[in-house]
């Protein structure tokens, strides 16, 4: 198998030698590219959860105040009109990449660079040679702590860019942080022009639920249609830092009311069946109890893995309680196994369901299809038109969580299978829908009337 250069300077340099390499390759890809970021409005946003969908917020609120954006994140890569998948699985890739990609923004004359930013980035400097004019930081929780050593340096990690943000040689600089984290002490306090706290709890009247909800902004009503009240902290985030920029409430609000799906998270597939799908990335216990409670009391079937190549391997026991705890029921499921064994990452999340036993599909296809069969199942035996996750006991949901928009599935010795979750469930319904029409000679009962 081919080595990577990558990979040998990896196993060749020691700790200090390494961090040296991804510095000098970051300053000097900004040299070779000219220093892009001197010619843009550059904002970073960070943070545990949140930082793709806050960054398509901030994008829509921009074009709608008529500017040209560049958008970088795990989702996709946009340029002026050019807008392709992000396939690299990566929200930061290598020096070379971000240089040349805010060299070709300025070339397209954009306005503004929106950068998703990550703590794994940081510690390879990645961030270093961007000249930020804002940072936004969502919240923290607990992840990549294998990577990372522990909670500490993740969150030391995470707070780099931070300092990247009072690095910079721009003016004025702004930090827009969320105030009900704890860690957003660090952010607040930094050396910047303009600090900018943020709390839910301060623009009432305020409300959320499955199908979206609102907050109020300096009088105006922001009304967000994307479920739960993550949701609303995430363009909360994003009208923050819009103002500070000096876009009027008034652009806030047609903006983020126009933006019906982001991919990847909370996106519902509509295939004309009667009961409610939705593919998230929820991949980290609060994510997902977040995910979870957004819907309410409706019957969920929840659909769930968990990572392998020794990430996060804690939180798996976690994940199954939680799944346990808010779904009527479990399916346990592949998700980037890596070089760990699928039915032992399976086992620990199974250690965690309490109070119910679980289904098991190794095959992550076979998993999606029995949710939709136990659905289907499920709504065929209730004797009242259902109203597709609207907050009833009778409404059932399907939740297919952990991929979001990730194009592959990751497994051993670096293999790797193209995947999408909203794909795939678009092929099952189908199938679905086509099986019963075969059965019962015309009549899927997958379809509203």
């Amino acid at each position: 198998m081919r080595i990577r250069l990558k990979e040998i300077v990896r196993k060749m340099l020691p700790s200090p030698l390494l961090s040296v390499y991804h510095l000098t390759l970051a300053h000097f890809g900004a040299i070779v590219s000219g220093h892009p970021s001197r010619k843009l409005l550059v904002i970073a946003v960070t943070g545990t959860k949140g930082k793709s969908s806050t960054t398509e917020m901030l994008n829509a609120i921009f074009e709608e105040a008529g500017h040209k954006t560049a958008l970088l994140n795990s989702i996709r890569i946009k340029i002026a009109e050019s807008t392709d998948p992000n396939m690299m699985r990566m929200s930061m890739p290598g020096r070379f990449f971000i240089q040349r990609f805010l060299r070709e923004a300025v070339g397209k004359k954009c306005f503004v660079a929106i950068l998703e930013m990550t703590s794994e980035g940081a510690a390879q400097h990645r961030h270093r040679a961007i000249e930020l004019d804002a940072l936004v930081f969502t919240n923290l929780a607990p992840e990549h702590i294998e990577s990372h050593g522990s909670y500490k340096a993740y969150a030391d990690a995470k707070f780099e860019l931070g300092r990247q943000l009072a690095r910079s040689r721009k003016r004025p600089r702004v930090v827009v942080a969320n105030a009900d984290d704890p860690e957003s002490a660090r952010y607040l306090a930094l050396k910047v022009e303009r600090v900018l706290p943020f709390s839910l709890s301060a623009h009432a009247p305020m409300y959320a639920d499955e199908k979206g909800g609102y907050f109020t902004l300096e009088n105006t009503k922001i009304h967000v249609r994307l479920p739960g009240e993550f949701s609303l902290k995430n363009a909360l985030a994003a009208a923050t830092l819009a103002r500070a920029l000096n876009i009027a409430p008034a652009v806030i609000a047609h903006a983020l009311q126009k933006l019906m799906h982001i991919p990847g998270r909370a996106e519902r597939i509509e295939e004309g069946q009667n009961f409610t799908v939705v593919v998230d990335y929820a991949h980290t216990p609060d994510s997902l109890e977040a995910i979870y409670k957004a819907y309410g009391v409706a019957r969920k079937i929840c659909v769930l893995g968990s990572m392998g190549g020794s990430r996060d391997s804690w939180n798996r026991p976690v994940k199954g309680r939680i799944a346990s705890e808010y779904c009527a029921e479990v399916i346990l499921t592949n998700e980037d196994p890596c070089d760990d064994d699928p039915a032992a990452i399976i086992e620990q999340m199974r250690s965690g369901v309490v109070g119910k036993e679980p289904l098991i599909f190794i095959d992550r296809r076979e998993a999606i299809s029995k949710a939709f069969e136990i659905a289907l199942s499920l709504s065929k035996s209730i004797h009242q038109p259902l109203q597709k996750a609207r907050g009833n006991q009778n409404d059932i949901v399907v939740l297919i969580t952990g991929k979001g928009t990730d194009p592959w599935i990751y497994g051993a010795r670096g293999t790797k299978i193209q995947w999408s979750d909203a794909r795939v469930a678009r092929e099952e319904l189908a199938k679905l829908a086509a099986s019963r029409k075969a059965r019962l000679g015309g009549e899927t009962g997958i379809m509203t009337s």
